[in-house]
């Protein structure tokens, strides 16, 4: 996510190091550099200037204290206006009324239909609503059969009128359809087009006017970058929607659409999606997306993803693993599988502050699971149990016994070992408080 946007930001914040001070003169070709960045992310001109005159201007005069690099400063500095940038605090979905009501808009092709589905989902498993689908997309039959097939994958119940052209007519006979069997949340799948005509925008305005809904969710393919801005600015135009929704932040993003929507429509990013499975949606927070971009991590985000899979008997008993550097192949191996659940083992790595610029060009799948499975098995009890013991010997036995090279015996040790240091290093009180400290 957004890895040539964040290299390029780390590049040019580096320029920094070695210095004594900030100065008009040492932080110009950083500031140019940045804003390089953004444009090169397909970052409005007028938004990247902006952006980083006010990183500027933040930056000169001030005092890097003994302990702060100039470097770091500046990352503090980029974070702040980074995270003000996107929205500074999250932003919570409207789900008030009985029903309540949620109208999705966007193009065809923007993932609106998948993201119906995974909002259903999320608001059953982690709101404990019982949510009721509506397919209004009547131009496109395809549409109303992904929406059933995807209702029936998360047992959520979908609506829908064979042989209705009216999606008017559809969508208020589905909120009285709700209230009847007692849904407590409508969600009004639309449909798309290819590009933005006075038809589809006079339909989606007549739709809204007839359910009046509690929450209006612009969804946007986060690839089309400042198309995305400008498809946004046409649809608020005449919707007035609550907050924007990104999908496919695991395609080749650049990050323009995240980094300018805000600011050009100045409504929330209230979720993003990743990929087809419908259990990878996320509520969005600036914070913890400028944390990414800028290659710090989201322990929070990822101490949420394992808290949904594990209980709090068994996180207890691991944190204190990890505290001890104790954290050994056989705790490993047991949540692996648990890891499988939380979702794309890269994007999770990513999250561990230091570790995702260090996997950015390791590709990993079910596959590796499997090698990492077979090594594992092929330790005795007492290797599982103290990782500092396999020593080459060990390592070229398990390379054998396996099925896999020495190099890459050594490759999933050393990551191991990466990961051990950072779980450690994030889970010892003092380096909490620092963390804390430094953000504040």
């Amino acid at each position: 996510m957004f890895e040539s946007l964040s290299d390029k930001i780390d590049g040019a914040i580096k320029t920094l190091k070695g210095q004594g001070r900030i100065s008009e003169i040492n932080i110009a070709s950083t500031v140019k550099e940045i804003r390089r960045a953004l444009v090169d992310a397909d970052v409005n001109y007028k938004i990247a200037k902006e952006f980083t005159d006010k990183i500027k201007d933040k930056a000169m005069g001030e005092k890097v204290l003994t302990a702060v690099s100039p470097g770091q400063l500046m990352v503090k500095i980029v974070f702040d206006e980074l995270t003000e940038l996107m929205g500074t605090e999250m932003s919570e979905i409207n789900l008030k009324g009985n029903p309540a009501v949620i109208l999705l808009a966007g193009l065809q092709g923007s993932g609106k239909t998948t993201f119906a589905a995974k909002l259903a989902s999320f608001l059953k498993t982690k709101r404990n609503k019982l949510p009721l689908l509506v397919a209004c997309d009547v131009y496109r039959p395809a549409a109303i059969e992904q929406l059933k097939i995807l209702g029936e994958q998360i047992g959520v119940t979908v609506y829908s009128e064979e042989g209705n052209q009216n999606p008017v007519q559809i969508a208020s006979n589905a909120i009285k359809e709700a209230k009847l069997k007692e849904f407590d949340t409508v969600i009004v799948d639309t449909a798309g087009r290819l590009a933005i005509d006075e038809a589809m925008m006079d339909e989606i305005e007549k739709v809204k006017n007839s359910i009046q809904p509690g929450e209006i969710l612009f969804v946007v393919d986060s690839m089309t970058g400042q198309d995305a801005v400008n498809t946004s600015k046409a649809f608020n135009e005449r919707l007035n929607f609550d907050g924007v929704v990104l999908t496919k932040l695991d395609g080749d993003t650049r990050g323009g659409a995240a980094l300018s929507i805000k600011y050009e429509v100045h409504k929330p990013i209230k979720f993003v999606s990743m990929g087809e499975k419908l259990d990878q949606i996320d509520v969005f927070y600036p914070d913890r997306m400028a944390q990414r971009i800028l290659g710090m991590g989201d322990i929070v985000g990822l101490v949420e993803k394992a808290q949904e899979q594990f209980d709090e008997k068994e996180a207890q008993r691991l944190q204190q693993k990890m505290r001890k550097n104790k954290f050994d192949f056989n705790d490993f191996l047991t949540q692996l599988a648990q890891i499988k659940k939380m979702g794309n083992i890269k994007d999770l790595m990513a999250m561990i502050p230091g570790v995702g610029k260090a996997m950015k060009d390791i590709d990993i799948d079910e596959k590796q699971f499997k090698k990492i499975e077979a090594i594992i098995l092929s330790m005795t009890k007492t290797e599982r149990e103290n990782p500092e013991l396999l020593n080459g010997s060990r390592r070229k036995r398990l390379a054998e016994g396996s099925g896999n090279t020495i190099q890459e015996v050594n490759q999933f040790v050393k990551q191991f070992d990466e990961m051990r240091k950072m779980m450690k290093k994030f889970t010892t009180p003092g380096a909490m408080k620092g963390m804390m400290a430094g953000r504040k």
